[in-house]
């Protein structure tokens, strides 16, 4: 059974800092990547990033380009998603999520498998 478990989420002020975590398991694909989205109260899911666990690229929406870094530990088979320079608009709750083959999209609909999710608040 493919599990995806988020951590890390949590009350920060703006300008701060804080570390998601995506913990993955029960599954063996040769080609897959795990993105970061997360939806704010009436809003469309909306990607951050996402990583390649075969080659290790990466992407990220434009609106976190320079303040988030998105990274694997492919033995612990994680993500991990460092998120800087938070502001307020950030607030939402983030999901992982895992799209199996080569590809690597921004577009929550064509991910197989998701998180529960983690909340995370920044204040002005």
């Amino acid at each position: 059974e493919v599990q995806l478990v988020e951590s890390g989420g949590g009350l920060v002020q703006a300008g701060g800092s804080l570390r998601l975590s995506c913990a993955a398991s029960g599954f063996t694909f040769d080609y897959y990547a795990i993105g970061w989205f997360r939806q704010a109260p009436g809003m469309e899911r909306e990607g951050v990033a996402c990583i390649s666990m075969s080659d290790g690229r990466t992407y990220y929406a434009d609106s976190v380009k320079g303040r988030f870094t998105i990274s694997s530990d492919n033995v612990k088979n994680t993500v991990y998603l460092q998120m800087n320079s938070l502001k307020p608009e950030d607030t939402a709750v983030y999901y992982c999520g895992v799209i199996i083959g080569r590809v690597m999209p921004l577009r929550w609909y064509e991910y197989d498998y998701w998180g529960q999710g983690t909340q995370v608040t920044v204040s002005s």
